[in-house]
């Protein structure tokens, strides 16, 4: 008997989290959501399953989703293999003309494609960009300092909305074509989703990261700050709740807030469907960054 009811309670559980989901599904029907994925969601291979499976139930259910990607850890293992040294300047990769040929090589191609392939396994149809498609992302060098590292100074979205109106799941690596010179730049992943959806004025920004979110003490990942109004983060700025990597990370939020989008989110990529758990649940599990 017990055995009975301990299973009948798991299926109320179950449930009880699809009806919770409804109301939230009918509301995100036909909206955009920018995810920025990277991290540990994306070297572990459980993890990554998991994200990509939570993109592809959003997708079926009518969710307009873009996926922004990195590819730090895949750059760093080439860069190894052909004996050239990382250089990191303020957190962002030192990019000489022959890491950004690397660069370009492996995110717009083996990383970007090993993607797509993937959404494609699990019933979706996705299909890969970079920033110098359609002139998706134009950028002009950042500073000397960086090398060949770009600002995005302006994002033509035709060719994702293309591929949206079509049902296909755009993935989109982070190499922009040069508006002030001929060359590709390399740019930080963040702020590429944060342009982009600023550009599609989308519903929501995910970024996908390796903590809980912003955290009042970053020892302690029970001291996670659920929501924070934008006008509140100058004061957690300067009283250091926002500090470090984090710094970049709700700079971006706060950048695609301005610019339009309705709520911003930075999550822990390390739980499994974290995704899901913030857009169909009623308690989330992140930060969230709005206006």
């Amino acid at each position: 008997m017990e055995r009975i009811i301990t299973g009948m309670s798991n299926y109320c559980e179950r449930a009880t989290a699809l009806a919770e989901a409804l109301p939230y599904i009918q509301k995100y029907n036909g909206k955009t959501i920018v995810v920025k994925y990277g991290g540990n969601a994306m070297t572990s291979p459980e993890l990554r399953d998991a994200v990509i499976s939570d993109i592809v139930l959003l997708h079926l259910i009518g969710i307009r989703v873009i996926v922004v990607h990195g590819g730090g850890p895949e750059i760093e293992q080439m860069l190894k293999r052909v004996g050239k040294e990382s250089r990191f300047i303020e957190g962002l990769r030192y990019t000489d003309e022959e890491t950004m040929s690397i660069v370009q090589q492996v995110l717009c191609g083996k990383v970007n494609k090993d993607l797509v392939s993937s959404f494609n396994r699990m019933g979706a149809k996705a299909v890969g960009l970079c920033g110098l498609d359609g002139n998706l992302f134009q950028a002009k060098k950042l500073s000397d300092d960086y090398g060949l590292v770009g600002n995005i100074v302006s994002v033509c979205p035709n060719i994702v909305n293309d591929c949206l109106a079509n049902g296909y799941i755009p993935v989109i690596s982070t190499v922009a074509q040069g508006a002030d010179a001929d060359t590709a730049y390399n740019i930080n992943a963040d702020t590429a989703a944060a342009k982009l959806a600023s550009a599609l004025k989308a519903e929501k920004l995910i970024l996908l990261t390796d903590v809980r979110g912003v955290l009042r003490d970053p020892s302690d990942e029970e001291t996670l700050i659920s929501q924070i109004h934008l006008d509140e983060v100058p004061y957690l700025m300067k009283r250091g709740f926002i500090g470090g990597g984090m710094i970049p990370k709700v700079s971006c939020c706060v950048t695609a807030v301005e610019g339009g989008v309705r709520r911003t989110h930075i999550l822990d990529g390390r739980i499994p469907h974290s995704i899901l758990m913030e857009l169909l649940s009623h308690k989330g599990i992140g930060t969230m960054i709005f206006q």
